[in-house]
Order: structure tokens, then sequence, then C-alpha cells
């Protein structure tokens, strides 16, 4: 066990001096590899994280836009109703025997459009 240890303490020595005799690394090259290296994770924090979300966005909004009174609807809050009339910035739901006023921004997923069923991401 002993022997091990020197011989692994004698390969980090050697390294060492290996590394010591190197040249001085050149600070523009250090400088260039840094800003690649965040221009990777830029592009990949966009693609994986920025990007969906607006594509999301835009879809919501596209969904909201085509709203009408006789869709199925979930709300964020997890109510599930039917739209009655739809206003400015509010629609009316019925959910059982509740009519409920809402935000047009809290309805989450159209379930049905008019009668129609339609697919489901989940």
């Amino acid at each position: 066990m002993l022997l091990r240890i020197l011989a692994v303490m004698l390969l980090l020595a050697q390294q060492t001096l290996r590394a010591a005799d190197a040249p001085p690394p050149n600070p523009a090259a250090e400088g260039l590899k840094t800003l690649l290296l965040m221009g990777i994770f830029i592009v990949g924090f966009w693609l994986f994280l920025i990007a969906p979300q607006r594509k999301r966005a835009k879809e919501l909004a596209a969904t909201l836009k085509n709203l009408k009174a006789g869709d199925k609807v979930v709300t964020n809050s997890g109510i599930l109703g039917v739209v009655l009339s739809i206003k400015d910035k509010t629609l009316s739901i019925r959910s059982a025997d509740t009519k409920l006023e809402i935000l047009k921004s809290s309805v989450l997923e159209v379930l049905e459009r008019g009668g129609e069923a339609s697919e489901s991401k989940s």
C-alpha cells in the first residue's frame, strides 16, 4: 500500500515538473478560449431555454386570440370550464354550476374547440 502511494506521488511530481518546463500560456489565446466558451454557453442557453419558451408563448397567444364561446378550457389553477363570453382582458367560464370571470392570461390550454376534441400534449 505504501508503495502505491509513493508511486502516485512520484507521478504527480513528474507531471508538475513537466508543467513547469512548458512555455508560459499565451494570454491572448487564453482570452480567446474564454470568449469561445462563453459564446458556447450563451448559444446553448438560448437553444435549450429561451427559444422553446418563446415558442410556447407565441402558441398560447395564438390560442387565446382564436378563443371563442363554447370552447372547453383549463386555467393555470386547474379549473375546467366552458367559455361563455369573451371581453378584452377577461372571459366568463362555467365550471359545474358556477360562473367565473377570469383573466385571459390564466388560460393554460384549450381542451375542446366548440365540441371538437383537440390533441393533448401531456
